[in-house]
């Protein structure tokens, strides 16, 4: 989802834009990530013929259409970031 929601943001991307825009994810698991949604007809790849080569990636038409509903679950997570936060502290604190 958040490969596909910087793609949304920014529009066309290289893989090393890509890589500096969501700084926590290797290198091994954007490239693979990248080739899943590909594999899905979430992400299109488009090689350009220069030397070297240069490659960028995009939403496809099917990807725009599920961002409404990463938004809409992007959202729910924040309203309740908090009172999941406190229900784990509640449960690590009973455990200890």
């Amino acid at each position: 989802m958040l490969i596909m929601l910087t793609l949304y943001e920014n529009g066309n991307m290289r893989f090393n834009q890509l890589q500096k825009a969501i700084p926590d994810v290797s290198q091994k698991m954007l490239t693979q990530t990248l080739r899943k949604l590909e594999d899905d007809g979430l992400v299109s790849r488009k090689v350009y013929p220069e030397v070297p080569p240069r490659i960028e990636y995009a939403l496809t038409e099917r990807s725009v259409s599920l961002i409404p509903c990463i938004n809409t679950l992007v959202n729910w997570a924040l309203d309740n970031m908090n009172n999941i936060i406190y229900d784990r502290t509640l449960k690590m604190n009973k455990g200890a």
